[in-house]
C-alpha cells in the first residue's frame, strides 16, 4: 500500500496562446469551476435528516463521536440491540447529519437519540463531533419532547475526564430534551468494556419501562452484512488499502486528512538509545509539496498495517484463500454505511489494512462467534465470557484481557472455533490511526515532521510475544537510496497543547522518556524565536529516563540548547543509575516534598 510514492497528478493541458477562443486563464478557471462542481456532487457527503429514518421504520438513532473507533463500535452494538426490543436502530456519524432537525424526532413514535461521545485530548470533542459541539455551544434549538441518553468514553487519569459526554448530556437537557436514562461513564483507565456492558444492561430495561414495551427474547446472532464474492472484477476497481477514494495512493491530491492521508517519505529512521533491550526511535517524514501545515504541539496520525505473519496464520486456521475478492454489503439498503470497510477488496487486504486483529476482542465478538464452536465446552466458555455474570466478567478479564489474547490467540486456543471469515471480518473493529506528538517545530522544519517513539514488544501470560502494530511497522520503514521510497500514510491532528502566545512568558516542561517529544518542538521553536530577536522568557526542562548512558534521548541536542541559552535549565533524573531509585518528581519538587515517591 504505502511503500511506493505516487507520481504527481498530471497538470491540466493549457491551450496555445494563438488559439482564437480561450486563453490559458479561461481554461484554468473553467477547470477549477468544473472540479469544484464535481467535488460538490460526488465527494462532499450530504447531510441527512434524522427524520428520514421514519420512512425507513427506524426509531433509535445512535450518534457517535469517535477518535479511535471505540465509540463507533459501541454505537453499532446499541443500534443492533434495538431489534431485541421490537425497535429498529441505526448508528450515525454526526458529521453526516443535520442535527438542527433533531427536534423532529418527536414525530417518530417511541424514538430515542443515543449519544456515544468520546473525549479527546484536553477535554476536546473528537474530529467528527467538532461541528456538533460547536453547533450545540452556539445554538439555541428547542429540543422539547426529544428523548435522549448519553454514554461517555474517557480516561479518568486526565483532568477533563469525559468532558464531551458530560457537556452533551448537560446541554441537551438545557435545550429542553428529556433524559430517559442516566449518563454512562466509561473509563479506559479501568475496564471500558465492563463499564459499557453494565450501563447497557440497565439502559434497555429502562427504555422498555419508559415506552411500555417488552423484550422479544431474540438473542440469536443477526448479520448486518452479506457476502458477495467477485470472480471477474477489474483489478482497477479493487481497494488495496486506500481509506477513501479508490487509487488515492497512486494519485495523491490535497487536502489531506483522515480519509485522504498523505504518503510521506521517510527520510530519517535512527535508533535513539545507545544500549539496553528497548528500541527507541526517531523518524522524519517529508511533507514537501503536500501543503500540510502543522504547529508545535500538534499530533501526527499514522495509518499502520498489520503483521503479515498474523494475517497468514488466520487464513491458514480458517482454511481460506486470502486473495479472494469480496464485498460485504449492508443488508439495510437505506443505511448510509454500505460496507464495514472499503469494498470490493480481498480478505488479505481487509485483515492487513482495515481490521484490528491485535487487540483483545470485546465481549460482543465472543458472543457472536460462539455459535461456530463445535465443542460444547468452548461454546460454553465463550458465552460465559460474554455474559454479565460476575463469573463471566472475571473469566473475560483474566482469560482475554489480562492474558492479552487477540483474535488469533483465541482461534488457536479454541481449536473447535472456525467461524466463516466473512462473519469474522464483519465483527472485528476497524484498524485505527496511531497518534504521536510531533517532535519538531514547523518554524525550524517546515517540510519535515519528526516522530519519537518506543517500539512495543512484550511477552504475554500465555508465552506469546505481542508486538505493537504501528511501532514495529515504523521500525522497518528505512530510507533507501535505490529509488524505492518507504512511505507512511499520515495526516495532522490539531491540538490545544501550545506554547504561550507571548514568547516572553516563562515555560516549565516535564517530559520523561518519549514524553519529551512535544517539548523538542517547543524548545526548537523557542530557539528560533531567540534567533529572530524576540524576547524569550525562561525555558526550563525536567527530563527523566532509566540510565544516562542508555536512554538519555536527544542528549546532544538538549545539552547544546542549554549551552546556547535556549534552555535556561536542563534538570535530569536517571532513575536506575544508583542503588536508590530516583523519580523525576523528586528532582522537580525536592526531597522534602517527595517522601514516599522513591
Amino acid at each position: 500500500m504505502a511503500d511506493t510514492q505516487a507520481d504527481p497528478a498530471a497538470q491540466p493541458e493549457l491551450m496555445d496562446e494563438d488559439e482564437p477562443f480561450f486563453s490559458n486563464l479561461d481554461l484554468f478557471l473553467f477547470s477549477l469551476i468544473a472540479g469544484l462542481i464535481v467535488y460538490w456532487l460526488i465527494f462532499l457527503p450530504p447531510n441527512h435528516s434524522c427524520v428520514e429514518e421514519r420512512e425507513h421504520g427506524k426509531n433509535i438513532v445512535v450518534f457517535y463521536g469517535s477518535q479511535t473507533g471505540t465509540a463507533e463500535e459501541f454505537a453499532n452494538r446499541l443500534a443492533k440491540d434495538a431489534h431485541r426490543y421490537g425497535m429498529k436502530g441505526m448508528s450515525a456519524d454526526p458529521e453526516e447529519y443535520d442535527l438542527s432537525e433533531l427536534s423532529r424526532l418527536t414525530e417518530i413514535e417511541n424514538s430515542i437519540a443515543i449519544f456515544c461521545m468520546a473525549t479527546y485530548g484536553e477535554g476536546d470533542p473528537t474530529d467528527n463531533a467538532q461541528d456538533f459541539y460547536d453547533w450545540l455551544h452556539e445554538g439555541d434549538a428547542d429540543f422539547s419532547g426529544v428523548k435522549y441518553t448519553v454514554f461517555a468514553l474517557g480516561n479518568k487519569t486526565y483532568e477533563h475526564y469525559n468532558a464531551m459526554g458530560k457537556y452533551v448530556d448537560q446541554r441537551l437537557a438545557e435545550l429542553g430534551a428529556q433524559r430517559i436514562f442516566d449518563l454512562g461513564m466509561g473509563d479506559d483507565d479501568g475496564n471500558l468494556e465492563e463499564d459499557f456492558v453494565s450501563w447497557r444492561e440497565q439502559f434497555w430495561p429502562a427504555v422498555c419501562e419508559h415506552f411500555g414495551v417488552e423484550a422479544t427474547g431474540e438473542e440469536s446472532s443477526i448479520r448486518q452484512y452479506e457476502l458477495k464474492v467477485h470472480s471477474d472484477l477489474n483489478m482497477n476497481k479493487i481497494y488495496t488499502g486506500e481509506l477513501g477514494r479508490l487509487k488515492s495512493f497512486e494519485n495523491q491530491k490535497p487536502p489531506f486528512d483522515s480519509k485522504n492521508p498523505f504518503l510521506a517519505p521517510v527520510t530519517v529512521n535512527r535508533k535513539l538509545n545507545k544500549a539496553g533491550d528497548r528500541h527507541l526511535m526517531h523518524l522524519e517524514l517529508d511533507i514537501t509539496g503536500s501543503k500540510i501545515r502543522y504547529e508545535s504541539g500538534d499530533h501526527v496520525a499514522v495509518y499502520p498495517i498489520n503483521d503479515s505473519v498474523i494475517v497468514n496464520r488466520i487464513g491458514d486456521l480458517l482454511g481460506v484463500d486470502l486473495d479472494t475478492v469480496i464485498s460485504l454489503n449492508n443488508l439495510d439498503e437505506e443505511s448510509n454505511k454500505k460496507h464495514p470497510f472499503p469494498c470490493p477488496t480481498t480478505y488479505r487486504t481487509a485483515l492487513t489494512h482495515y481490521l484490528d486483529i491485535t487487540n483483545p476482542p470485546r465481549t460482543n465478538v465472543l458472543y457472536e462467534l460462539a455459535q461456530y464452536a463445535t465443542e460444547p465446552k468452548d461454546q460454553e466458555n465463550m458465552r460465559k465470557m460474554a455474559s454479565s455474570s460476575a463469573e463471566g466478567k472475571a473469566l473475560y478479564q483474566s482469560w482475554v484481557l489480562d492474558s492479552c489474547r487477540n483474535i488469533l490467540a483465541i482461534l488457536e486456543d479454541f481449536p473447535s472455533l472456525r467461524p466463516p471469515i466473512d462473519h469474522l471480518c464483519e465483527l472485528l473493529p476497524r484498524l485505527q490511526a496511531r497518534y504521536y506528538s510531533i517532535a519538531s517545530s514547523s518554524k525550524v522544519h517546515p517540510n519535515s515532521i519528526h516522530i519519537c517513539a518506543v517500539v512495543v514488544e512484550y511477552k504475554t501470560k500465555t508465552g506469546r510475544v505481542n508486538k505493537g502494530v504501528a511501532t514495529n511497522w515504523l521500525k522497518n520503514k528505512m530510507p533507501a537510496d535505490n529509488g524505492h521510497k518507504a512511505t507512511v500514510p499520515m495526516y495532522i491532528r490539531k491540538s490545544q497543547f501550545r506554547l504561550p502566545f507571548k514568547s516572553s512568558n516563562p515555560v516549565i516542561m516535564i517530559g520523561p522518556g518519549t514524553g519529551i517529544a512535544p517539548f523538542m518542538g517547543f524548545v526548537q521553536e523557542r530557539g528560533w524565536l531567540k534567533e529572530q530577536g524576540k524576547d524569550v522568557g525562561e525555558t526550563v526542562l525536567y527530563y527523566g529516563c532509566r540510565y544516562k548512558n542508555e536512554d538519555f534521548l536527544y542528549q546532544e541536542e538538549l545539552e547544546e540548547f542549554e549551552k546556547t541559552g535556549v534552555l535556561t535549565a536542563l534538570n535530569v533524573a536517571f532513575s536506575r543509575d544508583q542503588a536508590e531509585k530516583v523519580v523525576l518528581m523528586l528532582v522537580f519538587y525536592g526531597p522534602q516534598r517527595c517522601t514516599g515517591l522513591r
